[in-house]
């Protein structure tokens, strides 16, 4: 009997669900940052075995909306709650359950779907701790698995694979085995490039950031491809902070971004970036709508 459906993965930000959707399907697809808003779109990852299929949704974590942007992600993060087969939610080592764990956990009270809690980042704790952990989240009463794990280091990953696998319905491969995400080449590049700025950027310059891929062009003769991107940002003051002086914080986003983008394609890349100012976007439905967050 083969197995397969979809398996979300919510949570506050920063617990590390892109982390573990990376080391899970061996590719870096989703971003990572220790900065909030960092995955914007659910994206959906596929996992495939000889015996059952997942496909992994990654989406934005729990918080409250601050503007357009902010209400879209998290409308994206509660519509896949009703959409799938089983929730993981991750939480971090952190002795007390915060303020948006609380929140996600009321969320999820009225929802019959299958829940596997996962306390990531146990590396940082002692063994007694990870234990007074799982007691503590036991007396919810809600999880039909609790598994403690370390996405950084892959420690109890296949544990959470056993339990996904259980707790899936029987069904078909959807997508062929060796597709590893839906989202176009152009959508990764695009958020390869976002993480850098994000990486180098500070305060609140990155959130304000969305990077369009002008143009993809392969040079077959040289074995290079040619990609064209504009980083659009909301003030002028920001164009000129990820400019840098003379040109070092642009470049420095750029070569980073090319080091991974030539990884993902596994050729030369010439990258080219532009930077525009978009005023205030995040604000604004019809630009939110505008730059793909619909």
């Amino acid at each position: 009997m083969y197995k397969s459906g979809f398996v979300t993965v919510i949570g506050r930000p920063n617990v590390g669900k892109s982390t573990l959707l990376n080391k899970i399907i061996g590719e870096k697809i989703s971003i990572i940052s220790d900065k909030p808003q960092t995955t914007r779109n659910k994206i959906q990852l596929v996992y495939t075995k000889p015996e059952y299929q997942v496909v992994f949704l990654d989406t934005p974590g729990i918080q409250m909306p601050k503007n357009k942007l902010g209400e879209y992600m998290l409308k994206i993060s509660k519509t896949t709650l009703e959409e799938v087969d089983i929730i993981t939610f991750i939480v971090d080592e952190s002795i007390k359950i915060g303020k948006l764990d609380n929140y996600i956990i009321e969320e999820l009270k009225g929802i019959k779907t299958p829940i596997i809690l996962i306390i990531n980042k146990i590396d940082r704790i002692s063994k007694k701790e990870v234990n007074q952990l799982i007691d503590m989240y036991k007396k919810i009463n809600m999880f039909q698995h609790i598994i403690p794990i370390s996405a950084i280091n892959g420690e109890n990953i296949e544990t959470y694979l056993d339990a996904i696998e259980e707790l899936l319905p029987e069904g078909p491969q959807y997508f062929p085995e060796n597709m590893i995400t839906d989202q176009p080449e152009r959508f990764i590049i695009s958020e390869i490039i976002r993480e850098k700025a994000l990486e180098n950027l500070q305060e609140e310059v990155p959130h304000g950031i969305f990077v369009d891929i002008e143009q993809i062009n392969t040079r077959e003769e040289k074995d290079l491809i040619d990609v064209h991107a504009v980083i659009y940002c909301e003030k002028k003051s920001h164009k000129g902070i990820i400019i840098g002086k003379h040109g070092k914080m642009l470049k420095k986003i750029g070569k980073s971004a090319r080091l991974d983008i030539e990884k993902l394609l596994g050729s030369q890349i010439n990258l080219q970036l532009w930077i525009k100012v978009e005023k205030n976007w995040r604000e604004k439905e019809n630009k939110v709508k505008y730059f793909g967050y619909k």
